[in-house]
């Protein structure tokens, strides 16, 4: 039975995580809202929602598989979603010639293929350093 208890408890923290991260990012992006622009069919903001909850995931998913206690598991992850905040806002910072953000917004298909890219990408770095 402690498997399968096991198993709900890390459910539970990914989600949880997950969610929280979500409430994180909704903050930074403070020039539209993430759901009522996925609503109205904002395909680049989708694209860009759904690279961040794959990353927080892979995170989580390393984290698991190296951590010790569910505990251990929700450091890590919370850990996980700060480091995927400090990537989306290099994104940000190292494209000078133009705002994620107002792309996103405008729906700039291109910027939320690279923004999945970003988080995909930089999960995977931030997983395997995990210890």
């Amino acid at each position: 039975m402690e498997p399968f208890l096991a198993t709900l408890g890390y459910f539970a923290i990914g989600v949880i995580v997950v969610l929280i991260g979500l409430v994180i990012f909704e903050f930074i992006t403070k020039q539209y809202n993430d759901w009522e622009e996925v609503k109205s069919g904002n395909q680049a903001v989708a694209m860009s929602i759904a690279g961040k909850i794959i990353g927080i995931c892979i995170v989580l998913a390393f984290a698991i598989y190296h951590s010790f206690t569910i505990w251990d598991t929700l450091i890590w992850g919370i850990f996980g979603i700060v480091l995927q905040m400090a990537a989306y806002l290099l994104f940000e910072f190292f494209t000078k010639k133009f705002s994620v953000e107002t792309e996103l917004k405008n729906n700039n298909t291109a910027v939320g293929i690279i923004s999945i890219g970003v988080s995909i990408g930089l999960a995977f770095v931030i997983g395997a350093s995990i210890t």
